[in-house]
C-alpha cells in the first residue's frame, strides 16, 4: 500500500477538495465569519477573527487540511481535515468540517465526505468522526451518510469549557452500502 497523502486533490461532480494554503485565509474566513455556522458547535465562537485565526493556523500546521471549492462558481465554500490525533490503529479521522450555509441540506456534505472517505479507506480500515455530543445538526448529517455511533467518546476543551465528543465510524462495508 502506498503512503497516505493527507492533502490530496479530490475532484467530484460539483466540488474539488485541495490542500489548504496560507493565501486561502481571506476566502475561507469570509465563509467562517458567519456566526450561524458555529451556533450549535462546541466552538461556538469560531466565527471571531482571532479565534478563527488559531483554527486556520492549526489547519495549516496539521498538514491534513483541505479547502472545498464549488465547480460552478469557483468559490471557496468550506473546509475539512484528515487527522491521526484521536484515531486508533487502522483508523484516520475526518473532521473540522464546515460549509457555507448556502450548501447546507443539499448534496455537498455527502459528496465531500464520500470523496474523503473513499480516499482514506484505500489506506485504513475505518474512518472516524468526532462530533460534539450536543451538536444535533452534525450528528444528523453523519447519520445521513451512514456513520455508526461507536461505543467511545473523547473529552476536550473548546470555547473555555470541557466538551464531550461522541465518535462515529464508517468502515469499508458501511461505505460500500453508502455508495451503492
Amino acid at each position: 500500500m502506498n503512503a497516505f497523502n493527507a492533502q490530496p486533490t479530490l475532484t467530484g461532480d460539483t466540488i474539488t477538495l485541495r490542500p489548504l494554503l496560507v493565501n486561502d485565509w481571506d476566502a475561507l474566513y469570509a465563509v467562517a465569519s458567519d456566526p450561524l455556522i458555529w451556533e450549535v458547535h462546541p466552538a461556538h465562537d469560531r466565527w471571531k477573527k482571532d479565534v478563527y485565526r488559531d483554527y486556520f493556523d492549526q489547519g495549516l500546521a496539521s498538514k491534513g487540511a483541505l479547502i472545498v471549492v464549488d465547480h460552478a462558481t469557483g468559490a471557496v465554500i468550506g473546509s475539512s481535515r484528515f487527522s491521526f490525533e484521536f484515531a486508533l490503529a487502522g483508523e484516520i479521522e475526518i473532521g473540522w468540517t464546515f460549509l457555507d450555509r448556502a450548501y447546507w441540506g443539499g448534496a455537498t456534505n455527502r459528496e465531500m465526505k464520500i470523496l474523503m472517505i473513499r480516499h482514506a479507506l484505500q489506506h485504513f480500515d475505518q474512518v472516524i468522526f468526532r462530533i460534539g455530543e450536543t451538536n444535533a445538526r452534525s450528528r444528523r448529517a453523519m447519520e445521513k451518510i451512514g456513520g455508526q455511533l461507536l461505543d467511545r467518546f473523547q473529552l476536550s476543551m473548546m470555547a473555555g469549557k470541557e466538551v464531550r465528543h461522541v465518535v462515529y465510524g464508517i468502515d469499508r462495508a458501511s461505505f460500500a452500502r453508502l455508495i451503492a
